[in-house]
């Protein structure tokens, strides 16, 4: 699967989904224009069974039909915008939504940890951050991603899969949801959400006024009130009919796409499939209760409505169909064992203890050829087993102090803050100087158990350290968040100059946090093309170009084949005395809203500059990652 191509059809599914809501939206407003102008009289009904389109047409009041089509429009728009900005936290909000339950750890609970461990595998293998992990009271087996971007993106399972599975089908399940984290899937659901709540306002509106006639005591008026609130309520389910009817077309072909993926990830059939025939097979199958299941059915794992008309309606394939495109010599047989009692000792629910083939991080000369000929690139979105192994054994090899504080809110913010401490031990002293007076309570504390500890990370490991303390931090207050952000900046600005790699940390932290805490929907469009963002690529590669050593190659030499790299012209590279990492924000900020196709070239002068020597540093790989990571790009951990 190419994850670019993914995207970009992603991009255009939203394209599609908003022509066909505007037609069922047109249709509402001729269904609505009808009803209304019976119920008072702007059509008379003598000419009801009359086939004159002339005279039908002669007998409608225009002024009406546009006010009321106005009506209509309106309602349904701001239905939509206030689901939508409801969502606007991200994935969470879904979470909720379905009262869900934050996993913060687990705790006794084998199941409950085994899970977390799954999620921070997938995360790490695909260079993503942890996604926060909430778990569905329900007795279905089922899972759902849901956010903007991955940065806001939540996995949530439901009690049945976490004990009906094995760790392998749990496997499973979970990389399809990362599939469609990687793939661009989770907008599209919440927008989808979001519209067909705007249609269903129609038939509350109904439901309302019918409601408020049987307290009336004016029998001929609340008549004709009583039928334009029946008629209202059959239009609005009438429409949110045909709207599940565009959600069913618009997801189910996403469903096939996220099963080859899990299988690529994985290079296991026996995991999603093994799954998709424990559904088939037990009582409840993937069926959700709770009375929201409905709005997010098309972003489950597997179908969790019943269905009247099943073929039609279904947001996803059948279950025989998705398994025999995975398994083509499937028997047909589902899977109707009980799940089986696991012994926590002997459990997998810890990376230690299965075996798996150790994979070491990648020489430099390696890398930088990967980098050179775009294989780095085909890697995104594209993880494989190798990197899962590794993802494995990273976290395996952590030290415990770094495992345990990743996990818990206040020593999360320490690992951040002990990422952007100076070497140099008086600007250092300074740092935890001003932690001591301005950080919350405790924090300090768990900063300084790790300077002590006197750890030496090595730089491959700071990356998905990031990534795992994001889960954790999701759970501040906003107003934690604030204090965590001004110390973040003070921390790094404390010795007045700002390196490349704590430009990094800070940029991902707050790339990924900030659409958390900071309620704005993440609706950005991706329509710039590389032509309109010169001015962004100028600092973005002039900064890459000064901040390494070239040897035996000029400056400009290496800016000029990053510049041809991208197909532009008539480029200069920024003076250096102009250059300021600040800069950088904005310009990356304006190229994430590149389409998903201008990307790979971008990506692509990126390398150039970095590797014009053929040589490559680690913080160079740090920052590669760091800058695809922040353009929506998850580069996986780079291995032999």
């Amino acid at each position: 699967m190419n994850f670019f191509k993914s995207q970009d059809q992603a991009r255009h599914n939203t394209g599609r989904l908003v022509v066909l809501f505007s037609l069922a939206v047109i249709s509402l407003i001729v269904m609505t224009n009808l009803l209304v102008m019976f119920v008072f009289g702007y059509v008379k009904l003598e000419h009801t069974g009359s086939i004159n389109t002339g005279l039908w047409i002669r007998e409608i009041d225009w002024q009406v039909f546009l006010v009321i089509g106005a009506a209509v429009t309106i309602t349904i728009a701001l239905g939509s915008l206030y689901k939508i900005l409801a969502l606007a936290g991200g994935g969470a909000r879904v979470a909720e939504m379905l009262d869900a339950e934050l996993v913060v750890n687990g705790g006794n609970d084998f199941r409950r940890q085994r899970l977390l461990n799954v999620v921070e595998e997938m995360a790490i293998a695909s260079g993503t951050p942890v996604p926060p992990v909430y778990l569905l009271d329900e007795d279905g087996i089922n899972a759902f991603a849901a956010g903007y971007k991955p940065g806001d993106a939540v996995i949530g399972v439901t009690r049945g899969a976490i004990e009906k599975l094995g760790r392998e089908q749990l496997q499973g399940v979970i990389a399809h949801e990362f599939s469609h984290i990687l793939n661009g899937d989770m907008k599209l659901n919440i927008r989808l959400i979001g519209l067909l709540h705007g249609i269903l306002l129609i038939g509350l509106i109904g439901y309302y006024i019918l409601r408020s006639t049987s307290h009336s005591r004016r029998s001929r008026e609340s008549g004709g009130a009583a039928i334009l609130g029946m008629g209202l309520v059959v239009i609005g389910y009438a429409g949110t009919f045909f709207g599940n009817l565009i959600k069913a077309a618009v997801s189910r072909q996403r469903e096939f796409l996220a099963d080859a993926s899990a299988v690529q990830f994985t290079r296991n059939t026996d995991g999603i499939a093994g799954a998709l025939k424990r559904i088939g097979g037990d009582a409840t199958g993937s069926i959700i209760e709770n009375p929201s299941g409905a709005q997010i059915s098309h972003a489950l794992f597997s179908q969790g409505m019943k269905t009247w008309l099943r073929s039609l309606y279904a947001t996803h394939p059948p279950l025989e169909k998705r398994i025999y495109n995975i398994q083509p010599g499937w028997n047909g047989e589902f899977d109707y064992s009980l799940p089986a009692e696991v012994d926590p000792a002997t459990d997998e629910s810890t990376p230690a203890q299965k075996p798996f083939q150790q994979q070491q991080t990648a020489t430099m000369a390696a890398i930088a050829a990967a980098m050179t000929s775009g294989t780095i690139i085909d890697q995104i979105g594209q993880p494989t087993p190798s990197h899962l192994a590794y993802a494995r054994k990273l976290i395996d090899d952590l030290p415990p102090e770094f495992s345990t504080a990743v996990n818990d809110p206040f020593a999360a913010r320490a690992v951040i803050y002990f990422l952007v401490l100076d070497k140099d031990r008086a600007v250092q002293s300074e740092q935890l100087q001003h932690l001591k007076s301005a950080a919350d309570t405790g924090v300090y504390e768990e900063t300084m158990k790790l300077v002590q500890a006197g750890y030496e990370l090595k730089k491959e490991y700071r990356l998905p350290i990031v990534d795992m303390a994001l889960a954790t931090l999701h759970q501040l207050s906003a107003n934690q968040y604030s204090l965590f952000k001004q110390n973040l900046n003070t921390l790094i600005e404390i010795d007045s100059k700002i390196s490349l790699p704590e430009w990094s940390i800070r940029k991902i932290v707050f790339h990924h946090l900030d659409p958390v805490f900071i309620k704005k929907p993440g609706t950005t469009a991706q329509n710039l093309v590389l032509k309109q963002t010169q001015d962004a690529c100028a600092i973005l590669l002039s900064i890459l170009v000064y901040s390494g050593k070239q040897d035996g190659v000029s400056d400009n030499e290496v800016f000029n084949k990053a510049i041809e790299q991208l197909g532009m012209e008539n480029i200069s590279p920024l003076a250096k005395s102009d250059i300021q990492l600040e800069n950088l924000n904005s310009s990356l900020d304006k190229l994430a809203r590149l389409k998903p196709l201008e990307k790979p070239r971008l990506l692509k002068a990126c390398a150039v500059c970095i590797t014009a020597d053929r040589r490559i540093t680690s913080n160079e790989v740090e920052i590669y990652r760091a800058i695809s990571a922040i353009l929506d790009c998850p580069v996986p951990p780079l291995i032999i």
